[in-house]
């Protein structure tokens, strides 16, 4: 039994020793990657596909959805109401540390990935490329990633002129692009894009840290 006991601590120290080793591959991962990641932001911020794009109070609405603390925290959000388990730095950690991202011990790497990016990287940044990564969802054309894009391909206009239930629809799609659709009439999207509207307008709030649906804003 004592056999037992001290086989099951070693295994137990190497795992720890492992889940800690692979997320800290992540963090230097972007360490290593810091110029290049600047680089590629600001080239983005600089052809208008920065957070500017949006405007000021579509930002807020953006962000309010996406990432409520995102100003507050450093990569990692287990506090803010609506937060859910995935921050702005790790959806941008998932699309960029990974080929072929899988839940479970990739959340490790994403993790350490996502804690990086926050060091290395402005929140301007961090935006600028979280917008040119987002997956957006099928359309006729095939697979769209990039939010700018996808107000190309979904309206025909740059986001800019985009109305604001245009828009909502853009964040809202965000959460699930292969299961909510920009391409047709969804029903499910349509309330989606009512629930934003009236979280973005304040006469509601998400019930928990888990509530990224928004059933607060029913």
């Amino acid at each position: 039994m004592k056999r037992f006991i001290k086989i099951l601590g070693v295994v137990i120290v190497v795992a720890t020793l492992s889940i800690f080793g692979y997320g800290a591959k992540g963090y230097l991962d972007v360490i290593k990657r810091g110029e290049e990641l600047r680089a590629r932001a600001d080239a983005l911020i600089a052809a208008g596909r920065g957070p500017d794009s949006l405007g000021e109070e579509r930002l807020r609405v953006l962000l309010l959805v996406q990432d409520p603390g995102f100003h507050r925290h450093s990569g990692i959000d287990l506090a803010t109401p609506g937060a859910g388990l995935t921050t702005l730095a790790q959806s941008v950690a998932k699309r960029l540390a990974f080929d072929h991202f899988r839940p479970g011990i990739g959340k490790i790497r994403q993790t350490g990935f996502a804690l990086g990016l926050s060091r290395e990287l402005s929140k301007d940044q961090l935006i600028a490329l979280f917008l040119r990564t987002a997956e957006m969802g099928n359309s006729a054309q095939g697979w769209v990633t990039g939010f700018h894009k996808a107000s190309e391909v979904f309206f025909n206009k740059p986001v800019g002129k985009l109305a604001d239930e245009e828009f909502y629809a853009l964040v809202a799609v965000l959460i699930a692009p292969g299961k909510l659709r920009l391409s047709m009439p969804d029903n499910a999207l349509k309330t989606r894009v009512r629930r934003i509207a009236r979280l973005a307008r304040g006469v509601c709030k998400p019930l928990s840290l888990t509530d990224v649906w928004l059933r607060g804003c029913e």
